[in-house]
């Protein structure tokens, strides 16, 4: 399924400009020191300009790029990355009704000059029926969350994936597909690594408590026998 998600545009430029304005000032410097280091700044670029005039020296053309900066981090949340439901809250293996699991994710993005950042993003989601599943039919939810990179979540949204799994199957494979998460940056100085893009299973504290864990079931098969070999005692 294809989606468009445009972030929150009030939100997303207040936390950016609040950003800039930390980063503006720590790279100004502060006190004689900062002073004096832009002024032999400036005196360095003056002689450079004078003497590029002087030589007739000709500019290289910059190789153009697709992007102003790097994308947005994009990745599953790993407490989020499955999605258990227990019959009763009870965690054993005939217990389970349905799952869901993030098998892939790629993503990209693209910007330029001033213009917003673009993401993209595919996901392989795999999903399952248990022994106490009540249907054919199960919609399952996830969410995409735009956060400043490592601190504040700033939008986040939830999307339905209705599931169908065929007569006498337990599992179904679906594609997501997000094409266009659009990102406002506030400056043309502000890249894509100020932001990480993250994506999870809605999951109540219980699944997510397994997630963490690291839980798994694990099958039990019995052995196969080669047809006219005896079978093992």
């Amino acid at each position: 399924m294809r989606r468009t998600l445009i972030v929150a545009l009030s939100t997303l430029l207040a936390a950016q400009a609040f950003a800039s304005a930390a980063s503006a000032q720590v790279r100004s410097g502060s006190g004689r020191g900062g002073q004096q280091q832009q002024g032999e700044d400036d005196a360095a670029a003056a002689a450079k300009k004078k003497r590029d005039s002087e030589w007739n020296q000709p500019q290289a053309p910059l190789r153009q790029l697709r992007n102003a900066g790097p994308c947005p981090y994009v990745k599953v949340l790993y407490d989020a990355s499955r999605y258990v439901d227990f019959k009763d809250a009870r965690e054993a293996a005939n217990a389970v009704a349905y799952t869901g699991e993030f098998q892939s994710l790629s993503s990209g993005c693209s910007y330029k000059d001033e213009e917003p950042i673009s993401v993209r993003i595919e996901m392989l989601m795999g999903f399952g029926k248990g022994p106490q599943a009540t249907g054919n039919q199960h919609t399952y939810r996830y969410w995409v969350a735009v956060t400043q990179r490592n601190q504040q979540v700033l939008a986040k949204e939830y999307f339905d994936v209705p599931v169908t799994f065929k007569p006498g199957e337990d599992r179904a494979l679906v594609t997501e597909t997000i094409e266009e998460l659009v990102i406002p940056r506030a400056k043309v100085t502000v890249s894509g690594s100020n932001f990480e893009v993250l994506v999870g299973f809605d999951v109540t504290p219980q699944m997510a408590a397994f997630n963490r864990d690291g839980k798994r079931f694990r099958v039990n098969t019995a052995a196969v026998t080669a047809p006219g070999a005896p079978a093992a005692q």
